[in-house]
């Protein structure tokens, strides 16, 4: 039977089908995978939503907004932990859950403030309800939560987590400018700057320990009302000397090497994130998973270029350094393992001509190549495509 026309008024989105992907620490990430009607709708409810929303979001929020990357916020983290600023304690937060515990009624709430007309209302409550198919086959109602994986679902996400933008923004402008909010800050009033990537953030706090520690159930209470909450164990405060990982990357001030007695900010690939690298690389060169080396390169490449474009901008020289020394030995022992009866010296000449790796046209791709730049800060210069007119 055909589904009802969206122009009629009676479109009805299907329940999304649930995919788990396993995580790392155990866990499962519920995917929602929507039917090819469900997301055209979804994309269209998208163009209207986003210009709407997107000239009142805050320049602390960078995940899936437009002109923006996870390196602005890398950029903002290190910045904000420099001389002169000194943003010295890291209130680092970790949400439970988000995507699955989104409040409907809370979420809505905050759409209604900006959009008035009932028939788009109608569409985003319809596919927050829509429901879920499982793995198994059985089917479930959605009370809470936005099917993460979806066309919407990250918007919706940015809308309701910037109670944490306006909040922080207010705190900061309440300062006052510059020369006022120094002037604060040695009598001993704590200056508060929130970075957020969706439902990843920091508040880098300059103040002391006390400040950031006190953020925990201020925090709390503001995602209370969209029915969110914190994790008790990934959330900790720390001092940026000590480190913390943020969007896959590692952000620590050290001496500055050449420097006697200054200190700079460093970011570098997290452990975790080199450790992830490692493992693919090391999957993909498994005996018996390629039939040639030219196959095997052509799904290996794609796979180091873009973990080295990620973190190029970064202090990664050593570390792409040693993921090229992995990368390369693991392809070595595959061909040595591939042509078992194949002396050194006739492999060599055929598959590594000048120690570089290549059959025929395809050569692999090396990270310790790839040159490091440092990604320039942007602040709040980075333009929205659409302007408020409230």
């Amino acid at each position: 039977m055909r589904k009802p026309c969206l122009k009629a008024r009676r479109f009805t989105p299907d329940r999304v089908r649930e995919k788990l992907i396993p995580k790392a620490n155990g866990k499962v990430r519920r995917l929602g995978i929507a039917t090819a009607s469900d997301r055209a709708v979804q994309a269209v409810l998208k163009l209207v939503l986003e210009p709407i929303f997107e000239a009142d979001f805050k320049p602390c929020s960078y995940g899936f907004r437009p002109k923006r990357r996870a390196q602005d916020a890398i950029a903002e983290i290190h910045y904000l932990g420099s001389p002169t600023r000194n943003y010295e304690w890291v209130f680092e937060a970790d949400i439970a859950d988000c995507f699955d515990e989104i409040s409907h009624r809370g979420l809505m709430d905050r759409v209604r403030v900006r959009v008035k007309d009932k028939r788009v209302l109608a569409l985003v409550k319809a596919f927050l309800a829509a429901g879920i198919l499982s793995e198994d086959g059985v089917s479930r109602d959605t009370i809470t939560g936005t099917p993460q994986g979806q066309i919407l679902s990250p918007l919706l996400a940015n809308i309701a987590l910037s109670v944490l933008d306006e909040h922080f923004t207010r705190k900061w402008e309440a300062l006052g400018p510059y020369w006022t909010r120094a002037k604060r800050r040695r009598q001993g009033v704590p200056a508060c700057r929130l970075v957020r990537y969706v439902d990843d953030f920091v508040v880098m706090v300059g103040g002391s320990r006390g400040d950031a520690e006190a953020l925990r159930d201020e925090v709390s209470a503001l995602l209370a009302p969209v029915g969110l909450r914190l994790s008790a164990e990934k959330t900790r405060v720390c001092h940026i000397d000590e480190g913390f990982d943020f969007l896959r990357y590692r952000i620590q001030r050290r001496r500055k090497r050449g420097w006697a007695g200054k200190r700079a900010v460093y970011t570098y690939p997290s452990k975790k994130a080199l450790a992830s690298v490692m493992a693919k690389v090391r999957s993909l060169t498994r005996r018996k998973k390629h039939r040639t080396l030219a196959a095997l390169l052509r799904y290996l490449n794609p796979v180091l270029r873009g973990w080295c474009t990620y973190f190029r901008h970064g202090v990664s020289s050593r570390t792409f350094s040693y993921l090229d020394h992995f990368a390369w030995w693991r392809v070595v022992t595959w061909l040595r393992k591939r042509h078992h009866g194949l002396h050194w010296g006739t492999l060599s000449r055929r598959y590594l001509p000048n120690w570089q790796i290549r059959d025929g046209a395809v050569k692999m791709f090396r990270p310790n190549k790839v040159a490091i730049e440092r990604y320039r800060y942007r602040g709040a210069c980075i333009q929205t495509p659409w302007v408020s007119t409230a």
